[in-house]
């Protein structure tokens, strides 16, 4: 197979194990590309790119525009802050819009979940979902599945537990199925008010003991709480959560295993995550940074790839 399955992405819901596995194979190609001297490759010259933030965002939107430009694509960026959405314009309007300017892709951050399918069905281009809501984060999914086939060979097999904001966390849902199709057994860890109440149907279990979840898991993917999510108090303070559920040095010494320590950012450091764990050579976190850049190209480039054939 040397094409995806599917005209966007969405979610990882919507792509296949073999989709997800070409991606890998291209990310590999482009990883060599982008350490070396001359970091750029033509793939892409002859593509607009259009990319549209409705949320703030700093490493995704930085990581997707250095994939275009590393590809050569004509790039615009738009940030609905200083556009006519204030005014009341609608989403479709707006990218409609852009459209006629003849750009061919769009990818979209938009804090309503299903932004990105509701457009794909409305509008005559390529969508990449940049994050929508608290539903999924697809290109964030592979990237860190990607950095944990690259830290173990292959991530069939391997014990992951995320720990923190389950419920408002558009990466965990992605990762769940992300790994979950690529054959890794999940489990998640938090209090309980963080943990919706339908994720087991999905397959995974719940434990409730960040030390259970460490000893248990090969790799930890630590999530900050999102407050800016959060329209009540589901835990008594951020003190309290850190000292049940934030990782730090101590305890992760005291394991008696070596795991892998991965986080999605932004960190709050001293709260999930302590910075002597955050910079520790156990953490992979600035590996997924990296490789979030040779992941989005990969995407980028056969998403374009479908359209031209």
């Amino acid at each position: 197979m040397s094409k995806l399955s599917t005209k966007h992405l969405l979610g990882i819901k919507y792509i296949t194990k073999d989709d997800i596995e070409l991606i890998f194979q291209t990310a590999d190609n482009f990883k060599q590309v982008i350490n070396r001297p001359i970091k750029k490759v033509p793939s892409l010259r002859d593509i607009t790119i259009a990319n549209l933030f409705f949320e703030n965002s700093t490493r995704t939107k930085l990581s997707f525009e250095l994939a275009e430009k590393r590809l050569s694509a004509d790039v615009i960026n738009f940030a609905s802050s200083s556009s006519s959405v204030k005014k009341g314009e609608t989403l479709v309007d707006t990218v409609n819009n852009i459209l006629a300017m003849k750009v061919d892709m769009v990818v979209m951050r938009h804090p309503n979940p299903g932004a990105a399918y509701f457009l794909s069905k409305q509008v005559d281009a390529q969508i990449i979902n940049a994050g929508d809501g608290a539903h999924e984060h697809p290109t964030q999914a592979l990237l860190d599945a990607y950095s944990i086939r690259e830290k173990y060979g292959e991530v069939k097999g391997k014990k992951i537990v995320i720990v923190g904001d389950i419920a408002h966390s558009r990466v965990a849902l992605s990762n769940i199925f992300c790994l979950q199709k690529l054959g890794a057994e999940v489990k998640l860890c938090g209090p309980l008010t963080l943990i919706p109440k339908y994720i087991t149907s999905l397959g995974v279990e719940v434990e409730t003991n960040l030390r259970k979840a460490l000893e248990w898991c090969d790799v930890a993917m630590m999530l900050r709480i999102q407050l800016e999510r959060q329209d009540k108090k589901y835990f008594p303070s951020l003190r309290e959560y850190s000292m049940l559920y934030g990782l730090n040095k101590e305890l992760l010494d005291s394991l008696g295993k070596e795991i892998t320590v991965m986080h999605p950012g932004p960190i709050n450091r001293g709260v999930e995550i302590t910075s002597d764990v955050a910079d520790s050579n156990q953490a992979i976190i600035l590996d997924q940074v990296e490789n979030g850049v040779a992941v989005r190209m990969a995407v980028l480039y056969l998403l374009a790839g479908k359209k031209v054939d």
